[in-house]
């Protein structure tokens, strides 16, 4: 389950000590209905605004996010146990979203006109669809409502959000921010709703595309439903990222970077380094090191300061994490330190390395949604990247190694993932694109192309 639930409600729960925080109550059908009527007029309206009109308020939502940064900042730590100063960044990178969306998108949107070979002309124009419903994850609760919806309002669609039950008052808070920035009412509302009435929205007639960020599982589901009723759909899924860390390492700084990719969001990102293959003549090294730097991890209170790692979101994320690093050893699997839940109030998971890691093992072939780490001992260069694509993910991926030339050709030409990160690890930036390959989905988000996914790319010709 995502939550405590009762039969007409939620409720949020604090991760870090498992009490209550608010409970929130489904909307009823009729609710539900008119607030799809008032989403497709106000998108009527929005439609018809140039971008930089369209671009004034984003850009205000931006100022107003960054004033309610302390207050959006805490509760969403509060709903999900992230570090605060990694809530702050969060802010900070919603705020960013906004400013390059403003920016990009009168370039992004504005007519292309082309002479044709019979001489007549033709004229490419971008023109917004209508509703757009987004299902959102958990994990980065502002910045993955912000990601999907700040694109398609500048690209002038109405936007519906369906945010993980866990994280409701994170999503009331955004719509709110949004009304006091100014943004028309109906052009973003937050549903509070059932799977059940969720599924009806994508069948409904003025939603005309679905976006869904989760696991691949629940990916299928939304993209057979949204097939069927031929909506284009956007879908950013889970993943199982490779680091390749190469003989030429720096090691000093792979393991920094290695560890922060794996515990940054305290585990809990679907483009986190997960899989760790070293290759064998630095393998030993790099294994010391890494284990001694997750061994040294503060677990804690996310609101502290010195804390490294905080609990997990809920506890059954936390039994699932534990149910599959139990697995792995049973079937091979070494741990090298952690591997325990700790005892008492809140959900936390201790920084764990898993050693011996081998196909047929969920360390090896599933997502590990937390401080999971595994390690992987690869004969050479060759044999790192054949096992780095041996998943049935395809999201991020990183390289460690000095030559830059060598891991630019490895990145575009051998890791079969939509993102490469090359002695760094992976973090959205607003003006490169996001997303992955295989069952990490398809589609983009970011760096433009997200301001073109949901809208109808129309050809006039002029004869």
């Amino acid at each position: 389950m995502e939550t405590e639930t009762k039969k007409d409600s939620i409720k949020t729960v604090n991760p870090r000590n498992g009490e209550t925080i608010s409970e929130y109550h489904y909307m009823t059908d009729n609710k539900v209905d008119a607030i799809l009527n008032k989403s497709h007029e106000a998108y009527l309206q929005w439609r018809f605004k140039t971008p930089e009109e369209r671009g004034e308020i984003i850009r205000a939502i931006g100022r107003e996010l960054k004033n309610y940064k302390k207050e959006l900042a805490q509760l969403m730590t509060d709903e999900m146990g992230k570090l605060i100063k990694q809530s702050h960044h969060e802010v900070e990178l919603c705020v960013a979203i906004c400013n390059y969306s403003a920016d990009k998108a009168v370039e992004s949107l504005k007519d292309e006109e082309r002479e044709l070979e019979d001489g007549s002309k033709g004229i490419i124009s971008f023109r917004p669809i209508g509703i757009v419903y987004g299902i959102q994850p958990w994990n980065y609760p502002s910045y993955q409502v912000i990601r999907y919806a700040i694109t398609n309002l500048m690209a002038g669609n109405s936007v519906l959000l369906k945010h993980a039950s866990n994280v409701t008052g994170t999503a009331k808070l955004l719509e709110s921010i949004f009304k006091v920035a100014g943004l028309p009412d109906g052009l973003f509302t937050t549903l509070v709703i059932t799977h059940e009435q969720s599924d009806e929205i994508i069948k409904h007639k003025h939603v005309r595309g679905i976006t869904f960020t989760g696991s691949s599982d629940a990916g299928r589901g939304i993209g057979e439903k949204a097939g069927k009723a031929l909506k284009k759909t956007v879908l950013e899924l889970g993943s199982n990222d490779a680091y390749l860390i190469l003989e030429d390492a720096n090691l000093e700084e792979a393991i920094k970077k290695c560890v922060q990719g794996r515990i940054y969001n305290n585990g809990e990102t679907c483009i986190a380094a997960k899989r760790f293959i070293a290759v064998e003549a630095i393998y030993d090294e790099f294994r010391d090191g890494f284990v001694k730097a997750m061994k040294d991890l503060t677990l804690g209170d996310p609101n502290k300061d010195d804390t490294d790692l905080g609990p997990m979101a809920r506890k059954d994320l936390l039994e699932t994490l534990d149910e599959q690093v139990k697995e792995s050893v049973k079937k091979g699997a070494r741990i090298a330190c952690g591997g325990e839940p700790r005892s008492g109030d809140g959900f936390y998971y201790p920084a764990t390395v898993l050693e011996n890691v081998t196909p047929g093992q969920p360390a090896y072939e599933d997502e590990l949604f937390g401080p999971v780490a595994s390690l992987i001992k690869a004969k050479d260069e060759n044999d790192a990247i054949r096992i780095a694509n041996d998943s049935r993910f395809g999201l991020g991926g990183g390289i460690f190694t000095e030559n830059i030339e060598r891991a630019k050709d490895i990145a575009k030409n051998h890791f079969d993932t939509g993102m490469i990160f090359i002695n760094s690890f992976g973090l959205a930036k607003p003006n490169m694109p996001f997303g992955g390959v295989k069952n990490s989905g398809y589609g983009r988000e970011h760096g433009g192309f997200g301001l073109k996914e949901f809208v109808n790319i129309k050809s006039t010709l002029i004869g």
